[in-house]
């Protein structure tokens, strides 16, 4: 039996952990918006792949995220089956517990399957 060997970017992937860096401006608020339009991730049921756009917003506290790690982070649900409720509360979990920062609003805008569509949003407004 051969052994699959990862290519560059799923060993990547695999490996992610989200990052953070220093807020440039923590004396300032000021609105970051982070879309990540190829979000996908597998129907817990079916199987079948889902496919949304995700949208950040946050005011930073002392923290940014680090975009690269974010971008590895998102692509790692590829493979994971998970509903769009619980996908879009653990990015929101995620990132309120690594950035801690000033509000926080997670979005997740699921593409139409089986003629349904779902919009999760996840805010420390709400909270």
């Amino acid at each position: 039996m051969t052994k699959t060997k990862l290519k560059y970017g799923e060993k990547k992937i695999a490996e992610a952990q989200l990052e953070f860096w220093p807020n440039p401006d923590p004396e300032k608020d000021y609105t970051v918006d982070i879309t990540f339009p190829e979000f996908t991730c597998l129907c817990p049921r079916s199987g079948y792949p889902d496919f949304a756009t995700i949208r950040i917003t946050y005011i930073p506290e002392k923290f940014i995220v680090e975009l690269k790690s974010l971008k590895l982070y998102l692509n790692q649900y590829r493979s994971v089956s998970i509903s769009h409720e619980e996908a879009t509360n653990k990015i929101y979990r995620d990132l309120h517990a690594l950035l801690r920062p000033k509000s926080l609003d997670v979005i997740g805008d699921f593409n139409p399957r089986g003629n349904v569509k779902t919009i999760i949003t996840v805010s420390s407004k709400l909270r």
